[in-house]
């Protein structure tokens, strides 16, 4: 029953059982972790061929002949790029492939931005004063770290089903030059799992910012990570720039990180001739070369495109079945009490729940007290202020499917215990 229809005397009597529910699972001493969106062991495990791959015996060269092993190449090697393009829906001469972290090229493309203009004759963003950047939100709480880090004014973008809200995004970088760039996770979104609408990809193609180097850092971190078999299509940024002579716009990342190994995956970036040869006169003082073993690896591993969606349909098999737990408990526990709402993903890592307003962070301290870790309320938006104090991102690839439905359980019990008593002091 709806807990908006409910008497006090029916609302008291829902307390006292949630309370009980909720006593019985403290008593468990469980340890369970939902905080990030970490792959499991068994993803993990698919990958482990990729360390057979090379040994003392194997031929490090590319197919030019180039030794793997030694200095050069500073953005990649060649065989990798195809494979990276397909995923980013670039050409492959607009690629720089890095290290094993995109999140780490992002940061130091806004580093270098802060000492040299992506446009010659503007200043570097670090003399430009009450420097801004656009924050869609809910959103990735290490893009708003980054900015933060380096000291931008952060102005929160409401997400909408299509994206973010661009009618506030264009006016904002139509009148004002010191707003600088915008966040986006332009596939499944991070937390939410929207996928940018057409409309929405084709008005990012056609802003008219104000300043001159304002970018879209466009973090592709999803672009092949379905879990349905209906999966999201987003069309390309770089295409529809194409389109309105604006290639200069769009700065996009991707990597490895949750296909393979996180830790020792493979990075990469895209970007027009402009913008790119600004970025690659950092590199070339910044570092000979990144590892060319472990692209060598991955290519071998993988071959081409075909090979990363065969792989990926491995991890679906994984995934899916904890984002049915997920969502299951949500329909099935919350639904039918009107507390909460959630968007039901086609793919990503995340399944973001929009509880009460006025009880995220209460339920996230229940969940912890009985064993669930979960992200710190907050953490979702610009400086780990949420407004309405509601959004909770939840990460379900770690857990076990046992462990999984155990921690749902708590988070449906802690987030109607919170409810019923939001809704009882307001009585």
């Amino acid at each position: 029953m709806n807990y908006s229809e409910m008497t006090k005397e029916q609302l008291l009597n829902e307390k006292s059982a949630l309370e009980k529910q909720y006593e019985d699972y403290k008593a468990m001493n469980l340890k369970l972790d939902m905080s990030r969106g970490k792959p499991s062991t068994e993803q993990l495990n698919i990958s482990s061929r990729i360390l057979d791959i090379l040994t003392s015996d194997s031929d490090c060269s590319t197919e030019k002949g180039f030794d793997c092993r030694n200095y050069g190449l500073m953005d990649g090697i060649t065989e990798i790029k195809p494979i990276f393009a397909k995923m980013m829906q670039v050409d492959p001469d607009m690629i720089m492939v890095g290290g094993n972290s995109s999140l780490n090229m992002m940061f130091d493309t806004i580093s270098l931005f802060m000492t040299k203009s992506p446009v010659e004759g503007e200043k570097p963003w670090l003399e430009v004063k009450n420097r801004k950047f656009l924050c869609p939100a809910p959103g990735y709480d290490r893009h708003f770290g980054i900015t933060e880090y380096f000291g931008f004014e952060m102005i929160t973008i409401p997400m909408t089903s299509e994206g973010p809200d661009m009618d506030m995004v264009e006016k904002l970088v139509a009148e004002d030059d010191s707003i600088k760039g915008i966040w986006c996770v332009p596939k499944y979104s991070n937390p939410q799992g929207i996928t940018y609408s057409d409309e929405t990809v084709k008005r990012f193609a056609n802003l008219n910012p104000k300043a001159k180097d304002f970018r879209i850092f466009w973090d592709d971190a999803y672009c092949v990570h379905d879990v349905t078999e209906t999966p999201d299509k987003l069309i390309s940024l770089m295409d529809e720039c194409k389109k309105t002579g604006k290639t200069d716009l769009p700065i996009i990342f991707c990597s490895t990180s949750k296909i393979t190994f996180p830790g020792s995956g493979v990075a990469a970036m895209a970007a027009d001739e402009n913008n790119m040869k600004v970025i690659k006169e950092k590199y070339k003082y910044q570092t000979i070369s990144f590892d060319k073993v472990n692209m060598l690896r991955h290519i071998r591993f993988f071959k081409d495109i075909d090979g990363v969606k065969a792989h990926m349909d491995k991890h679906k098999s994984i995934l899916k079945p904890k984002f049915d737990i997920v969502l299951k408990h949500l329909k099935e526990s919350v639904g039918p009490t009107g507390v909460a709402t959630w968007f039901e993903p086609n793919g990503g890592y995340f399944v973001a729940v929009d509880v009460m307003e006025g009880t995220a962070k209460k339920v996230v301290q229940l969940c912890k007290e009985a064993g669930v870790v979960l992200t710190g309320a907050g953490a979702t938006y610009p400086y780990g202020n949420d407004p309405k104090d509601s959004n909770i991102r939840i990460a379900p690839s770690y857990p076990t499917l046992d462990e999984l439905e155990k921690a749902m359980e708590i988070f449906c019990v802690a987030t109607k215990l919170a409810a019923v008593n939001k809704i009882l002091e307001n009585m």
